[in-house]
């Protein structure tokens, strides 16, 4: 189990489990324009849906999970939080989920697969978590499109790589960028993650900064720990 300050996370059935990714997407999503509804794909323990409803007073939290052991243990979690009457989640699969979409979502989040490389591990529920074909970009990128609404914001969390081609991707679905943070395991290594949130307008000045995690092994930076604080039982 995993303890945070206002709920607590069951990850014994989740392939993958709580990891600063999804702490940083939780921490660092825009929530400036009060979502009142919110869609987490992909929710794995239901990490980035638990925090949200902490930060927000969103009155629809969904969240998406293909994998049905970690469908049952995000259930589980969300039930087990003071929010449980906020969150619901869906076991169904992306592609599934927008055949007939019923609401529009003003927040999309979604820590996606990463590893699009060919090799595959022989646990099957793991590489479903881990590899991009379980949902590609493109997928993903389609369905915050379809999904935003009007004055929605879409935030995900990629490896830094992935960053040109998924700001590509969303301009063909007139989804532009609105607020980038690349972010660096120490002040000395190369930068790790992009956290990205796009909109359906234009902007002329997207917001670029960069964020270090660590200055040394368990010494976080101020920056870290004024994002996470609301959230990590150690800051």
């Amino acid at each position: 189990m995993f303890q945070f300050k206002q709920f607590s996370i069951n990850q014994d059935r989740c392939a993958m489990k709580v990891g600063t990714d999804g702490v940083l997407l939780g921490s660092w999503a825009p929530i400036n324009h009060n979502p009142f509804s919110i869609l987490d794909v992909g929710a794995g323990t239901g990490i980035i849906a638990l925090m949200l409803a902490q930060r927000t007073n969103a009155e629809q939290i969904d969240a998406l999970e293909i994998d049905e052991e970690a469908y049952e243990q995000a259930v589980e979690n969300f039930e087990n939080s003071p929010w449980g009457d906020r969150l619901f989640c869906f076991h169904a699969g992306l592609d599934e989920f927008i055949e007939e979409p019923e609401d529009e979502y003003d927040l999309i989040v979604s820590n996606p697969p990463f590893y699009a490389e060919d090799y595959k591990t022989e646990n099957e529920q793991r590489d479903l978590a881990r590899f991009q074909d379980a949902m590609p970009f493109e997928e993903l990128v389609e369905a915050a499109d379809l999904l935003l609404s009007e004055n929605g914001i879409f935030a995900l969390i990629l490896p830094f790589k992935e960053e040109e081609k998924i700001i590509a991707l969303a301009k063909e679905s007139e989804l532009y960028p609105l607020k980038i943070t690349r972010v660096k395991g120490t002040p000395a290594s190369a930068v790790k993650r992009s956290l990205l949130a796009f909109s359906r307008n234009e902007n002329s000045e997207i917001e670029i900064d960069e964020l270090v995690i660590e200055i040394d092994r368990h010494v976080y930076t101020p920056e870290y720990i004024e994002l996470t604080k609301d959230f990590y039982l150690k800051f």
